[in-house]
């Protein structure tokens, strides 16, 4: 891949995350976390507590559950894949996706490289 063109490519995953970070600062939810979590933490440096200390205080199994600090899991169902969309900037194509076992994308990944390609993602759902 040409340095130009992962230039551009990189340009174009800079203003698409922009435009999302711009959106997600007006969400009124993220303002509400936001003022909840500050809280949070003036709160527990009030007390001296840590996060495991307020985990301990709300959950006390927490600990049973798992060693690495991770739930048990309690079911065999797999968790369902969500769909990819890719959009080539080179041509415009566009492919959608829930695995890397496409063979268009495949290619693109060959061509372009893996990190490159996959900064034309979009998650659909």
């Amino acid at each position: 891949m040409s340095l130009i063109n992962e230039y551009r490519a990189t340009e174009e995953a800079i203003k698409e995350l922009q435009a999302r970070l711009k959106n997600l600062s007006q969400d009124d939810k993220l303002q509400a976390e936001l003022e909840f979590e500050g809280k949070l933490r003036t709160l527990m440096g009030e007390y001296s507590k840590s996060l495991r200390d307020i985990i301990a205080l709300l959950d006390p199994e927490a600990k049973t559950k798992n060693v690495r600090g991770g739930a048990v899991k309690t079911t065999g169902t797999k968790r369902a894949r969500k769909v990819k969309q890719y959009k080539n900037p080179h041509n415009g194509e566009v492919i959608e996706t829930k695995g890397g076992n496409h063979k268009t994308l495949k290619e693109w990944k060959a061509k372009w490289g893996g990190d490159v390609v996959e900064g034309w993602a979009t998650l659909l759902g």
